[in-house]
């Protein structure tokens, strides 16, 4: 990784503390239940060392909930674990106060961490797949923390379970509880890795980017599930990179850079006149707070473009899929139409659940369809079999939402794009070689990153050389599947512009899926707004967005974060 992915490396872990930043108050002392002073993390020694924190302060009180902002590196995921003395074996902690309640988290033993965490101190992780255990039920997982400490009888354990799954919103709690993670949709790991985090009634709730890339009304119903606890009196810290989820949420909100604060005040002050250069940067780039115009788009907005020829044609496309267990069959896509023309952008939105990746597949040929039809050009597409249709493929590519996941490890980005010049029919040699810096270049990056593999970049750089490998079959259309979810709000800025510079510079049409309103509003020009696998509503992206008129539209937008919606400050 490297670029503002990652704190920089420093000389050595013996470095002077930061100046205090002028946009940063001292907390005042005895003031919160948690209270934290120059928290230093710090990874590594010598030349190679990483100073991850840098002078944290701050006080969280009893019923108040502060948000820690920043992007991936900032050093917010490393505070938050240190607080539970989680920040790892190799990591070197130091803080002059780390008290919760007046019991010196600092002096703490193994044993004694075991005791706070859980008990005292709840932690929220993002990835509820991976934090709950794959092979464990949801009950066992959630029964956990009250049998290691004991906060009810074990003949209550069980009720207990269902209770606390009840609370946090899970229908069926008893059926819940006897399933594996994997069973569950997004929204409910989410409120079972939440179950889990409260069990033991803590005091102190630590929630580490707990709504990312999960479904706008599922994000709402979660910062409403922690808003709760807030009422209840249970003090909450919020990590997040996204500015306008807690607005929702935050009393007060602390931004994060390269390990330090460089800005922290009520939320209401820091979202609606914020002083620090970074901070204008992160609510700059918050989608749908920056709005594209029509000016220097090839197709224009709505039907501004409705003359253009149309490149991809859907009729009535149905997709069904077999239940498990004999349970019979569902229809993931039932009768959905559409057009996209040359230089247009059509954006799909719609929860997870709704068909739009299934709709993307049959598009794209890799889902056969049950019924319907795709024309590429105003020829047969999906009716094609696989050996005619392949080498026709390049007039249509796609970026999705992990490109990690997609490369080879192994190879070098030089490589992994010299193998899609070569399955398009490029010449190899000095060309392909001159033809992957052009690629490069056409998306912002360096051509001597080509030396380096993926997972030594960052997650806006993986992304740009996923475009660019989109790009060396020279297509005429891109489908673009949740291609900024996971990303930070900056570098999803950074990415979204860049689809938006290759649209007016090739002419390119966008097929773009993804279940943030925001990003969908921003880049698209027309709006299908699927529900149940079927489009409820459809138009122009302003006139749905401005007057929507399906309930279930309404009820997506009404679930949006707002910059806005700032809690008291």
């Amino acid at each position: 990784m490297n670029g503002a992915d990652t704190p920089a490396p420093v000389p050595s872990a013996e470095v002077a503390p930061d100046a205090p930043d002028p946009y940063v108050p001292a907390p005042d002392s005895g003031a919160g239940l948690l209270e934290v002073r120059d928290l230093s993390v710090v990874f590594g020694s010598g030349t190679k060392a990483v100073r991850a924190v840098r002078g944290a302060s701050f006080a969280l009180r009893a019923g108040e909930c502060l948000a820690i902002v920043g992007e991936s590196g900032s050093g917010k995921s490393a505070t938050a674990r240190a607080l539970v003395g989680l920040a790892g074996a190799r990591a070197r902690t130091s803080a002059s106060v780390l008290t919760l309640d007046g019991t010196d988290l600092m002096s703490l033993t193994d044993r004694g961490w075991r005791r706070i965490r859980g008990r005292e101190v709840g932690l929220v992780l993002q990835a509820a797949l991976v934090a709950l255990d794959p092979l464990r039920r949801v009950g066992q997982e959630i029964a956990e923390p009250l049998r290691v400490h004991r906060t009810v009888p074990a003949e209550q354990v069980d009720g207990r379970v269902r209770e606390l799954l009840t609370v946090v919103g899970v229908p069926e709690p008893e059926l819940r509880a006897a399933q594996r993670p994997g069973q569950l949709s997004g929204g409910l790991r989410q409120r079972a890795l939440i179950a889990s985090a409260i069990a033991c009634g803590p005091r102190v709730v630590i929630a580490d980017e707990p709504t990312t890339a999960l479904d706008v009304t599922v994000q709402a119903q979660i910062l409403d599930l922690l808003a709760g606890l807030k009422a209840a009196g249970t003090a909450v810290l919020l990590i997040s990179h996204d500015l306008a989820v807690v607005a929702r949420l935050a009393d007060r909100i602390a931004v994060m850079k390269d390990g330090r604060f460089v800005e922290q005040g009520p939320a209401a002050e820091v979202l609606r006149a914020p002083r620090h250069p970074y901070t204008r940067l992160l609510l700059d780039a918050v989608p749908g707070s920056r709005r594209r115009t029509a000016t220097g788009k090839t197709g224009g907005r709505g039907e501004a473009g409705a003359d253009r020829p149309v490149v991809v044609e859907a009729r009535g496309l149905v997709k069904r899929f077999r239940r498990p267990a004999g349970q019979g069959t569902f229809t993931a896509v039932d009768g959905v139409s559409f057009t996209l023309r040359a230089g247009e952008t059509l954006g799909v939105v719609g929860e997870s659940g709704s068909g739009k990746t299934t709709l993307a597949r049959m598009v794209l040929g890799l889902t056969a369809p049950d019924a319907g039809a795709v024309e590429l050009d105003g020829a047969p597409w999906s009716a094609l079999d696989e050996r005619r249709r392949r080498v026709l493929r390049g007039r249509m590519q796609t970026v999705y939402q992990d490109p990690l996941s997609s490369f080879d490890p192994r190879h070098t980005v030089r490589r992994l794009l010299g193998h899609a010049l070569r399955a398009a029919g490029e010449p190899g040699g000095r060309a392909a070689r001159e033809r992957i810096a052009e690629l490069l270049h056409q998306v912002g990056l360096d051509p001597a990153l080509g030396a380096r593999r993926p997972a030594e970049l960052s997650g806006g750089q993986q992304q740009r050389v996923a475009i660019a490998r989109a790009l060396a079959t020279r297509p005429r259309t891109v489908v673009c599947d949740e291609p900024v979810s996971a990303l930070d709000v900056s570098v999803a800025a950074q990415v979204l512009d860049l689809f938006t510079e290759l649209q007016a510079e090739l002419g390119m049409s966008y097929l773009f899926i993804s279940h943030h309103l925001g990003v969908i509003r921003e880049v698209s020009d027309r709006v299908l707004v699927m529900k149940d696998g079927r489009v409820v509503e459809s138009g122009d992206v302003d006139t749905v967005f401005d007057h929507p008129r399906h309930p279930y539209t309404r009820a997506l937008l009404a679930a949006v974060p707002r910059l806005d919606a700032a809690g008291p400050g």
